[in-house]
């Protein structure tokens, strides 16, 4: 893919050379950078040697041959300091699921790979599937990465660490889901994520290992069941049949592989702004139990933060996503304030845990590919990584969200178009165009809603059936008014339920002057959709509100430089 040396599925891998890898952080500025080195030479981590023989050993520097590096530093003069290098170019550091610095050794390298559980990236129909990211003007190219924490009970380990002995082996749950957007110029990355009591259609999926097919979920579904109809290869179907991004890849880790990774990594500072325990009487609650204040959480207590939503917030898991968050930008500063590791068996020991704790789609499925993955990800400044969680409303019963109407749109919009959540660097986007031919007006159905209810205002009577006759006149006979909905949308909309009908959507749009970035992929309708918004209560020509790329007021952002954030303690679960 463009600008990126991550790998597909087939590719020969490169093994990263010595002159690589040996390294301190310390010589390099944030975006990755070489500088001069203390002997004037200089340095840089992306330098491309020739790939060793298979079996052999780098060549050592000018004077000494290949070392085993088992003497223990005893023998030919010279070789003590020519074992720690080796040592240190022979580890592989991965951030998990995010960032840090990578490194990998060869002598490690088959080992590492064979680590590594990889699963099919998307499951679902073609139907279902988002278009590919087209790269900008630059001819760079924007990556999308589905991060997934697996609830599986498939091992004594994750059996134990989970709790609920009755659910042993049992099909695994998506609990955590964060789509990650690195954009394509690398300069900033958002995060969003979805409570995993989210409602929504799931898509057909087929499980390519057993042949199994799960159909189309009839009814509003969890998310997080999408992981046990046929693995994280339907999560990935789901997220873009929502959201109509194209996802290039998924990382995924279960219980253990939290605890193993956070024990390697050395803890994570999180913050909690009075005394908690995670614990109701009837037994419910991660468990987990912290002091006012920060605390380095690792092992068993970091994967109870992960998991904490009776303590926090409003004990919803919005609050619990806070948190994920929280410790997600936390472990990005503490990798990369602490990336110079010079005790070759933390180094070991961190590559031996990382790629034993993931789960990855074939086109992450070997050590290079996480590496050139790593280093895509570290050029992005601290201060540029943006979270948030996906605009929400509660269901009717209050016990479940939905994606907010327009709002959650919006994010996947700003996110489909490149646009950072933060903010900061605002741009102009082309007109919307698609590989799909519009059909003749006069073949274009159009069913007509009408969304001019308010909070303050009732909806304008007759206004579907009025545009769907401003249609009609224009040349879109089988246009027609749906009385029979009444929704309340702020701006005017068009939706359209798969890609074959996404150029009779756009051409509705251009012949109405409505932009093209109002057209926007949905399955809760049957066909292209003209939703008539509160911005069109009156008249025959509608008048575009000016662009507006600013990230919805409901989507609040969590900043990755943000060394003060704290969660929010419920009083209900303060001890003393």
């Amino acid at each position: 893919m463009a600008q990126s040396s991550v790998r597909g599925e087939g590719a020969r891998p490169r093994v990263p050379q010595a002159g690589e890898l040996g390294w301190d952080d310390s010589m390099y500025d944030e975006g990755g950078e070489s500088v001069r080195t203390a002997d004037g030479g200089r340095t840089r981590p992306d330098g491309d040697g020739p790939r060793p023989a298979d079996g052999a050993v780098p060549p050592g520097p000018k004077g000494h041959g290949p070392h085993d590096g088992d003497d223990g530093g005893h023998g030919t003069p010279g070789r003590p300091r020519r074992r720690r290098r080796i040592l240190r170019w022979s580890a592989l550091v991965l951030s998990v699921l995010i960032l840090g610095t990578a490194g990998a050794g060869y002598l490690y390298y088959r080992h590492l790979n064979n680590n590594l559980k990889r699963d099919d990236l998307n499951i679902g129909d073609a139907k279902d599937r988002a278009a590919k990211t087209k790269p900008n003007a630059a001819g760079q190219t924007p990556l999308n990465i589905l991060l997934i924490g697996s609830d599986a009970r498939n091992s004594t380990e994750n059996q134990k660490l989970g709790g609920a002995k009755d659910t042993f082996d049992t099909p695994a749950r998506a609990d955590v889901q964060m789509l990650l957007h690195l954009s394509a110029d690398r300069t900033n990355m958002s995060v969003v994520s979805m409570p995993r009591d989210t409602l929504l259609q799931i898509p057909k999926c087929t499980d390519t290992k057993t042949g199994t097919t799960y159909a189309e979920s009839t009814s509003l579904t969890m998310t997080n069941d999408s992981l046990g109809r046929g693995g994280p290869g339907c999560t990935v179907a789901t997220w873009e049949k929502l959201t109509d991004i194209h996802i290039d890849h998924f990382i995924m880790v279960d219980f253990a592989g939290v605890v193993s990774m956070a024990d390697a990594i050395g803890g994570v500072p999180v913050c909690v702004d009075a005394n908690v325990y995670s614990h109701t009487s009837t037994g419910h609650g991660s468990g987990l139990k912290l002091e006012k204040g920060t605390t380095s959480v690792k092992g068993k207590q970091a994967l109870q933060w992960l998991r904490t939503r009776y303590g926090f917030e409003d004990g919803s898991d919005i609050g619990r996503t806070k948190a994920q968050h929280q410790y997600m930008n936390s472990m990005v500063r503490q990798l990369r304030e602490n990336a110079t590791l010079s005790n070759p068996g933390k180094l070991r020991g961190l590559a031996e845990t990382a790629t034993s704790a993931l789960t990855v789609d074939q086109g992450l499925g070997s050590v290079t590919d996480l590496y050139d993955l790593s280093k895509e990800l570290k050029k992005v400044p601290t201060k540029r990584i943006t979270m948030t969680t996906m605009p929400w409303v509660y269901s009717s019963d209050g016990n479940r969200v939905l994606p907010k109407p327009t709002d959650a749109d919006k994010v996947w919009r700003l996110l489909r178009e490149d646009i950072a959540l933060d903010g900061k660097d605002k741009k102009k986007t082309a007109e919307r165009t698609s590989s799909d031919p519009a059909a003749a007006d006069g073949k274009i159905a159009v069913q007509v809603q009408n969304g001019t209810r308010t909070t303050t205002l009732a909806p304008v009577p007759g206004r579907a059936s009025a545009v769907s006759e401003l249609l009609v006149g224009a040349g879109f006979t089988q246009a027609k008014a749906d009385a029979s909905t009444s929704t309340a949308e702020d701006a005017t909309v068009i939706r359209y339920p798969s890609a074959d009908l996404e150029g009779d959507a756009l051409r509705v749009a251009k012949a109405l002057g409505i932009s093209t970035h109002a057209v926007e992929k949905s399955a809760d309708v049957s066909g292209v959709t003209l939703v008539v918004g509160a911005d069109w209560r009156d008249g025959t020509t509608y008048k575009a509100p000016a662009d507006d790329d600013s990230t919805p007021k409901s989507a609040k952002l969590d900043k990755g430089s943000d060394t003060g954030a704290c969660m929010h303690v419920d009083p209900n679960y303060t001890w003393s």
